[in-house]
Parts: C-alpha cells; structure tokens; sequence
C-alpha cells in the first residue's frame, strides 16, 4: 500500500521564484525608488540637521594685538631695499556694525580695522547656526534687510566661515572699495540663501 506525501519545492525551485520576484521590473523600480529615498534623506538629514548641532568654534587674536600682526608672523619677507611700502600708522577701526538674523539665528559685532598696510574684518562674540557651504562676502548697493538675491549679485568673497561661534578675522584686500561694499553677509552657497547680515557704518563721518 503506498501514500502520496506533499514533497517540499525543491531549491532550485525556490531560487528561481526568489530571483523572478527580484528581477521583476516593478519590484526593482520600487527597490531602486526606496534607496534613492533613503539616500536623499541621509544626506538632507546630514546637513540640515546635523550641522546645525555642531559647532565650529574659533578663537583668533586680534590682528593688530602685540606681535600677531601678519606683518611679524614667521615667513614674512623684508621688501626689497627701494621697493615702496604703504604707510603704516597706528590701527584704527573705520567701519562697524551687528550682526541681525536672516534665514538663521546671527549676533555679534564686524568691525573694519586697518593701520594703513594691511585691512581686515573681525567678528567678535559671534554666532550663528552650524551650515554646508557658508561663505563672508561683503556685499555692495544693499543693506542687511534687502531681498536675499541682492546680497550675492555684487560682493567681494572674503573666504570660507572659519566657525560659526567665536572671533575670527578676514583680511581685505587691498583697494577694496569699502564705500561701496558695507554689509557683510554670511552666505550659504549649497542653499543660496543668508544666514545673518551686518551693515558696516564708518565710526567718522566722511568729508
């Protein structure tokens, strides 16, 4: 007497089923669609949000501060012998202003000091949120409330953002016309957008 017992599907059996529901295009179309997803997210997540919680903090001197002028640093050359040299004079600060929010939380004080060789811009007790891509540019013909596509249609790119807290300082280069570019920003290339302005207003009236 012999009985009919239900054998189980054999691997290649079930290696073809698996590999059919893999390679189906709907399958793979909706695999291909989770994974872009996914790795769109990390990447907002990353610097979004991540940055936003890491702080870059710096601590510079003041360039003009006893023997931390660039002038003094190590590597330095000595101009020629009757090679003309810009005038140097006590430093004076000439423009200053503060910091106001724009897409981002910015406070602190910019100043323009210059001893009549070297000129720079120094933030101090800044701060502002953590951001891909951030960018000081003077900027020229707006103020630190005007429209955000004014403030990077005419500026001069002064660097990188060294941090997003604490003093730090930029140097301008010369023949930089400070009557024209008068507010720094604190631009976000990746996003084009700013995170904190600040008019620079001259400490003394012109004329």
């Amino acid at each position: 007497m012999s009985s009919t017992f239900e054998q189980p599907a054999p691997p290649r059996l079930i290696s073809r089923a698996r590999r059919a529901v893999t390679e189906h295009p709907v399958v793979s179309a909706g695999a291909t669609l989770v994974i872009g997803a996914l790795v769109i997210w990390l990447v907002f997540f990353y610097f979004a949000f991540h940055l936003l919680f890491t702080d870059d903090k710096v601590d510079e001197a003041d360039p003009f501060a006893s023997g931390s002028s660039a002038a003094t640093s190590p590597g330095t050359t000595t101009p020629a012998v009757g090679a003309t040299t810009p005038a140097v004079g006590a430093p004076k600060v000439t423009h200053r202003g503060s910091f106001v929010d724009r897409s981002h939380p910015a406070s602190g004080v910019a100043t323009i000091t210059t001893d009549g060789a070297e000129t720079f811009l120094r933030f101090e007790d800044f701060r502002t949120d953590n951001g891909p891509d951030l960018f000081v540019y003077l900027s020229a013909g707006v103020t630190a409330t005007s429209p955000v596509g004014a403030l990077d249609d005419d500026f001069v790119d002064l660097g990188k953002l060294k941090g997003n807290i604490g003093s730090q300082n930029y140097e301008i280069s010369p023949g930089t016309d400070l009557t024209r570019y008068r507010t720094v920003v604190i631009w976000c290339r990746r996003f084009t957008t700013a995170f904190g302005t600040s008019d620079l207003t001259p400490t003394e009236p012109s004329g």
